[in-house]
């Protein structure tokens, strides 16, 4: 039986092996102390990789990390706008910045990394059309594909018409987005008359 102090280290790995991208309170949840945590840093065998998350050395994460380490440490964050995009695998951006929607009244975060955009929405525009996706072991809210492309016209003059157009060909072509979804997001973004147009465009 190996000794308490290696017990709780191998169980702490254990964690780490299930969980790509492992929290201290993750280990308080399994009943296992931080500081057996601690000790696997100092002796490189975990490593951290962002301010209270950490992963087994060189193990490999999904392009989309940045998201999830976000979602940890800004867990009223939903990713939105050209991050949202990238996630549905709309468009031809790639953003350094990772876009998130806070609630209005809240604090801006402030992380050393990844760099954050942050974006202020309230009521319905905050609340629906979010989804979640595991990303590394994390569950991510995200806004689905017509909540983001609708988001995408709201805030045009962040992002760029062009950006947001080829957002809603790809979402139509790719059919990832229906007419009444794009319309009901449209609406609770108040950019319905802004959309119509470009939407008559597109399906005709």
């Amino acid at each position: 039986m190996p000794p308490p102090t290696l017990a709780l280290e191998l169980a702490v790995m254990a964690l780490a092996d299930q969980q790509p991208l492992l929290r201290a309170r993750d280990l308080a949840e399994h009943g296992l102390p931080t500081m057996a945590l601690s000790r696997l840093v100092a002796a490189g065998r975990i490593e951290r990789v962002a301010r209270g998350v950490y992963s087994l050395p060189g193990r490999t994460l999904s392009e989309h990390r940045s998201l999830a380490e976000v979602a940890i440490r800004v867990p009223q964050g939903i990713v939105c706008l050209l991050s949202a995009l990238r996630v549905h695998g709309l468009g031809t951006q790639a953003p350094f910045e990772v876009w998130i929607a806070i609630p209005r009244n809240s604090p801006t975060p402030k992380l050393d990394q990844p760099a954050l955009r942050a974006i202020r929405m309230s009521g319905p525009a905050l609340s629906e059309g979010v989804e979640l996706i595991e990303i590394d072991g994390v569950s991510v809210p995200v806004f689905n594909a017509a909540k983001t492309i609708a988001d995408c016209f709201k805030f045009r003059n962040k992002i760029g018409l062009d950006v947001t157009l080829e957002a809603l060909r790809d979402g139509w072509a790719q059919r990832k987005v229906t007419i009444d979804a794009l319309g009901h997001y449209a609406t609770i973004d108040r950019v319905s008359n802004v959309m119509r147009p470009y939407l008559e465009s597109v399906i005709t």
